[in-house]
Formats: C-alpha cells, sequence, structure tokens
C-alpha cells in the first residue's frame, strides 16, 4: 500500500547514485509521488540499480548536468516540481585527493546553478504550491571535521573540512542557507553518517571488502583500522530523507545517523566473519588476509553524530540494526554479482586511491 504525501511531484538530481537510487526506489515502492531523476551518470551512477524504474509511469529520468543551468530551467519548467531532492554530487574522499576539480565543480558549481534555477521557479510558483515547496540538501557529516575518542557532532557544531570533498561539501551548505537567509529559498539540510547496503559503487570500504573477501584476495586497511565511523544502512537514510522532506522544519538542518560506531577494522572482521560463515570455503578464515598500508590524506580520526533533533522532533529512528544489516548487504552482494562484476569490468579495477603524490595530479584540478 502506497504512501500519500505532500510532495506528489519530486525531482531527485543524482537518483541513479547510491543513495539517490534507494531514495529512487522508495519513492516508487512506498509512495504515490511521481519521480523526475536528473542524472550525469558519471563513474558511480548506474541506471541498473533501479530495477522495473522504466516501467513505472510515475518515473522520469533526464540525462542532465546541474552545472548546465539551462538543463536545469528546462526540467523545472517541464516537470513543475513540489520539492527537489538534491543528492547529485562528487563524493569520495580519495578521488578528490587525486583530483579536486570535479568535486569544486560539481558541489559548489553545481549546487549555486541548482539553487539560483529553483529560486526563478519558486519566486513564479502561486500559493498554495509556493507555501509548500520545498528545497532539501543533503550533505555529510565529514564537514565537521574529525572528532576526538568522546563526543558527538550536533546540527550546531563548527565547520572544519579536512579533504577537498569535504571541504566542497561545506561550501555547497553554506550557499543552501545563504540561499534561505538571502532569498528565503524555503531549504532543508540533512548531514548523515557513512552509509552502506545495496548497489553501493565497489570503491567504498564495504563493498570493497566484501567483493576482494568473496575472491580470497588480501583485505588492505588503512593505517591501523582504528579510524570510527558510525554506519547506517542507505534504506534507512531513504526513509530519514522522505521524512525530512515531508515533516522538517524549514530553514533547518538534522543529522541522521543509527548511533552505531565501528572501528574500519572491526568492520572489516565483521565481513571477514560473515563472509566465512556464509561460504564455509577455502578462503576462510579471512582474517588472516587483513593487510595494513599506507595512511590517506585528509583521513579524520572519527565521526559521530548527536540525531536527538531527528528523533525528537519528527519521530525518526533508524531501522534496520548493523548486525542484521551487513549480512543483509553481503548476501545481496553474493546473490547480485552480475551487477558490480559489469563494473569491475568495465570503468573501476578495484585499485586504491587518493594516497600517491597528490601535487602530480592538481593539473586534473
Amino acid at each position: 500500500m502506497t504512501e500519500a504525501i505532500t510532495h506528489q511531484r519530486i525531482l531527485v538530481t543524482g537518483g541513479a547514485g547510491f543513495i539517490g537510487s534507494a531514495v529512487v526506489r522508495q519513492l516508487l515502492s512506498e509512495t504515490d509521488a511521481t519521480v523526475i531523476n536528473v542524472d550525469k551518470l558519471t563513474y558511480a551512477a548506474n541506471l541498473a540499480s533501479l530495477p522495473g524504474a522504466e516501467e513505472n509511469p510515475r518515473y522520469h529520468f533526464e540525462r542532465a548536468d546541474i552545472c548546465d543551468a539551462e538543463a536545469m530551467q528546462r526540467l523545472f519548467a517541464a516537470y513543475r516540481p513540489d520539492a527537489i531532492l538534491h543528492l547529485a554530487a562528487e563524493s569520495h574522499v580519495d578521488r578528490s585527493i587525486d583530483g579536486p576539480g570535479e568535486f569544486i565543480n560539481t558541489n559548489i558549481v553545481g549546487t549555486s546553478v541548482l539553487l539560483r534555477v529553483a529560486l526563478e521557479y519558486w519566486n513564479e510558483l502561486e500559493p498554495p504550491r509556493r507555501d509548500g515547496f520545498r528545497f532539501l540538501h543533503v550533505s555529510t557529516d565529514e564537514v565537521f571535521g574529525s572528532l576526538g575518542a568522546e563526543g558527538l557532532f550536533t546540527e550546531d557544531s563548527s565547520y572544519c573540512p579536512s579533504s577537498p570533498y569535504s571541504a566542497s561539501k561545506a561550501a555547497s551548505d553554506h550557499l543552501v542557507r545563504a540561499w534561505h537567509a538571502t532569498y528565503g529559498l524555503p531549504i532543508l539540510l540533512t548531514n548523515c553518517t557513512n552509509n552502506y547496503g545495496p548497489y553501493q559503487f565497489p570503491e567504498k570500504l564495504i563493498p570493497l571488502m566484501i567483493i576482494k573477501g568473496i575472491a580470497g584476495e588480501s583485505l588492505p586497511v588503512y593505517g591501523t583500522g582504528e579510524n570510527v565511523r558510525d554506519w547506517l544502512h542507505v534504506d534507512d537514510h531513504a526513509h530519514a530523507l522522505r521524512t525530512v522532506l515531508e515533516r522538517g522544519q524549514v530553514g533547518r538542518s538534522y543529522n541522521i545517523g543509527a548511533r552505531c560506531e565501528r572501528t574500519n577494522l572491526e568492520i572489516v572482521r565483521t565481513i571477514c566473519d560473515l563472509l566465512d560463515d556464509i561460504l564455509n570455503d577455502a578462503h576462510a578464515p579471512r582474517r588472516e588476509k587483513i593487510t595494513f598500508v599506507k595512511d590517506r590524506p585528509g583521513h579524520d580520526l572519527r565521526y559521530a553524530m548527536d540525531t536527538s533533533r531527528i528523533e525528537s522532533e519528527l519521530g525518526w529512528k533508524h531501522r534496520i540494526p548493523f548486525e542484521q544489516g551487513m549480512r543483509l548487504s553481503i548476501q545481496w552482494y553474493l546473490e547480485n554479482r552480475a551487477w558490480w562484476q559489469a563494473i569491475l569490468d568495465g570503468v573501476y579495477r578495484g585499485e586504491r586511491l587518493g594516497v600517491g603524490d597528490a601535487r602530480s595530479r592538481m593539473s586534473r584540478a
């Protein structure tokens, strides 16, 4: 049974990416909204992450770049959205170290273009559609920098980004807030912890370790593996974004997380143990294949979020326990080899990024 929601026509930028595709899948399966998926289809985007969407009459796909103002104006005019869910971004720390230019262009310039077009569109709307319009900007906990062994980031924490990626997201956050403060654009903003789950691009820690573990390969861990992250299943994140869009207070930001802190080494060991249990093959025990490699620059020690605001004000809380989510994720990668094998055979080979001489590649910026 589908849920009737306020925003009937939702334009999702980056809807073929990892988190964006989870949002689109949920909107199509659990609500009655019409979804306009706008994606440039860069290396990490994959329309195969949206099985069955093309046959859905409530789904529309547009291949376009958010940096292209004319294309964005055309799409706003054609689809007349009630809300924007802005997820389009370059999002990998290591790639931002090797080539920051794309991150600056997409995350900062692209967001500014989208804000200008959205403001122009919003100003022309008549009540009550004007009153109901929302621009939800999806960001990351990495904008806050690194925590010590104690404490949590709150929505009022100071920004202190460490990498070109997090700096570009911090800049886009400030732009979104400025468009609200200066022009009155009705914005919402979220900052989320690390996500995991199905359809995640193989360069990220969890899918990379799962795929290498399946093959019985060496499992490289940065530094000593003591870096701490809070891990949230992507389906929980998608549900949180829908909650903020429908019930969030205009101009307000919301931290999203699962209160599930794990070191990178704990994550890799969990993957090893689950694969050993599920496969019971000759590659066990996989823990023996863990190796430690030189840490990357800009690698913050610890992120952890205080999620009290979204829990108390909007009634949202994560629903998928970490152990269950990890087992489900591993099962998904085992059952959907064709999805990730096509990526490995094409644009991505599982190489480590962001640890070479970044200065020698700055010409790509």
